[in-house]
């Protein structure tokens, strides 16, 4: 069986009806199962995780697509995540029987259609970009909503598909990423203050392209991060009274959520606070918590003859997991989610659900 994943991020967080709405249309296509619904007020933004067959995912992805930019208005849209659309990103990601290739296929195919029938902008990203310039989602939303309209008249973004003129429908929609890529970690990292500014320092110390600081002679020049396939910035998020490096791992296979949080306690050090714990946003492979709790484990000169339930809650225990939110397994970790397997691959990993 063929099972892909589609993890659409969506510029509201607020207004339940709408959220509920969305839901609802992907919820509607039989053979879709909609694994998570992860909201954040203050980043007014919301990040849907559902699988199935191929065919089933893409409907899905559609109908919310449509649902979403019809009743988000992102003219009066504002929030702590950068964005620049109702739908600011929607990923095909491979879980089981379906290659990257086949992946890249949706995501033409869903962008031709929801610029077509939508007429909203589309860019594609990661694995589907047509170009390298165009394959960092960084690069492509840099400036956000409020650029859109400037960014439409460049030659040089032209949208992949839909329309490249700023008319009333893209004022309201904005554009949408569209994409084929491994998974991703959302992963945030709290921190013992309610500054941002300590949790930005930290997060430029980390994240691949480090950050930009002034020399003595007054140039600016670039400092590389610590981490390669990590993305991160600082924010504060009002509903836990306290500022988070927000993270992103684009290969945990690379750098993992241990990686990270420990980069994280030793470039705290230096910003004079203290890494309290942290959250998964979304779902997460079940081997990015096994490689965290063997990590520990040996670190602990602790023996690694134990069962996969330990080992993970090792992994929760170390990362601070329960810290802002309850972590439970079952809810997080994608192959406990999918019904209906027993031994299928995932990234290389055997899917074997307790």
């Amino acid at each position: 069986m063929k099972i892909v994943e589609c993890v659409p991020n969506f510029s509201e967080g607020r207004d339940r009806e709408i959220i509920n709405r969305i839901s609802e249309s992907i919820r509607s296509v039989a053979g879709v199962e909609l694994l998570d619904v992860d909201t954040g007020y203050d980043t007014n933004r919301t990040v849907f995780t559902f699988a199935g067959e191929p065919g089933a995912v893409f409907s899905a992805a559609f109908n919310a697509i449509k649902e979403g930019s019809g009743l988000i208005d992102m003219s009066v849209h504002t929030g702590a995540h950068p964005r620049m659309g109702a739908c600011d990103v929607c990923p095909f990601i491979p879980v089981t029987g379906i290659s990257m290739e086949e992946c890249i296929e949706l995501a033409l195919a869903l962008g031709e259609k929801v610029g077509a029938e939508l007429n909203i902008p589309v860019y594609l990203y990661e694995n589907a970009a047509k170009s390298p310039e165009r394959k960092n989602l960084a690069k492509i939303r840099s400036g956000g909503y409020e650029a859109l309209e400037e960014k439409l008249k460049r030659p040089e973004w032209k949208p992949d598909f839909g329309p490249s003129a700023y008319n009333e429908r893209v004022k309201r929609s904005g554009a949408t990423v569209i994409g084929a890529r491994r998974f991703l970690i959302a992963y945030n990292i709290n921190i013992n203050s309610k500054d941002k500014r300590p949790a930005s320092r930290i997060a430029g110390e980390i994240r691949e392209r480090g950050e930009t600081v002034k020399d003595e002679n007054g140039k600016t020049v670039r400092i590389p991060g610590k981490l390669k396939q990590c993305k991160a910035i600082g924010w504060y998020v009002d509903d836990y009274k306290r500022a988070q490096v927000s993270v992103n791992l684009t290969d945990y296979r690379i750098t993992g959520m241990h990686h990270a949080f420990e980069a994280a306690v030793e470039a705290a050090d230096g910003a004079g606070v203290r890494i309290t714990g942290s959250e998964i946003v979304g779902l997460v492979p079940k081997q990015a918590l096994i490689d965290a709790g063997l990590y520990y484990i040996k670190k602990q000169r602790g023996s690694t003859a134990c069962s996969e339930k330990e080992i993970i809650e090792t992994a929760a225990a170390s990362l601070g997991l329960d810290e802002v939110a309850t972590f439970d397994p079952h809810e997080k970790i994608i192959e406990y989610r999918i019904r209906g397997f027993s031994g299928a691959q995932v990234e290389g990993q055997i899917i074997r659900p307790d």
